[in-house]
């Protein structure tokens, strides 16, 4: 395998210094369905070298419409077994550290944040995403959160700001007051313009178009590449 190769088209936009630095580097990914999943394999892809996964969700069929882990041959398996090997077809040499588990107050020490240099936060859980960006934030560890991406037909509406800066979102709505009360300075993440559509049917948990999770998760990807370079330059 010709790993030069494998990232020549990358290094053109960010130098083979540039990936260096992203081979050097470790992302902790939680949550890998259709946001967290997609944002996974575009950091894989782009040749990240250390993965935290911590998921502890199995495949269901209900996730084949947008999530990229999620098969008929995947339906039943962790999530995180399957995005394991999805990262090392890509990224044979990568280091992967598998947490099958729900994070919360419970859990949380059993997950250790040292040693990666940037979260990714694709949660659906507020008081985890919560407990989460905090305990980064106190670590002083660079962190990608994703805001709502259920209910919404519109990819293009998405974007990266600061959680302070946000308009729209329940979900931003809801955190921006929360995150205030804890401290939170400042947060980076990925959110949505487009007001919430109304599902059709009514149910417990939101719609979700196979146009739209995919879409987040490859603009946090961009947005934790982006830290990972920084502190390149630093």
């Amino acid at each position: 395998m010709d790993e030069k190769e494998r990232h020549s088209r990358t290094a053109m936009l960010i130098g083979d210094s540039g990936v260096g630095r992203l081979k050097n580097s470790g992302v902790a990914v939680f949550g890998l369905g259709g946001v967290g999943g997609m944002a996974c394999e575009a950091l894989a892809r782009a040749g990240v070298g250390r993965f935290l996964l911590v998921d502890a969700d199995t495949v269901s069929e209900s996730n084949i419409n947008r999530q990229v882990i999620a098969t008929y041959d995947t339906v039943g398996r962790y999530k995180t077994d399957v995005m394991e090997e999805r990262i090392l077809s890509v990224n044979p040499s990568a280091q992967i550290v598998k947490k099958q588990l729900f994070y919360d107050s419970s859990t949380a020490d059993e997950i250790s944040l040292e040693g990666y240099d940037c979260v990714l936060d694709a949660i659906d859980s507020v008081p985890s995403k919560l407990l989460l960006i905090e305990t980064a934030y106190r670590s002083a560890i660079g962190t990608v959160s994703c805001m709502g991406a259920g209910n919404k037909l519109d990819p293009t509406r998405f974007e990266a700001a600061d959680i302070y800066e946000t308009s729209v979102c329940p979900l931003a709505r809801v955190m921006r007051s929360q995150l205030r009360k804890r401290g939170v300075s400042s947060l980076r993440v990925i959110y949505s313009k487009e007001e919430p559509v109304r599902p059709r049917e009514g149910g417990s948990v939101p719609g979700s178009a196979p146009w739209c999770a995919p879409a987040a998760g490859l603009a946090a990807a961009g947005e934790v590449i982006k830290i990972l370079l920084r502190e390149e330059n630093k």
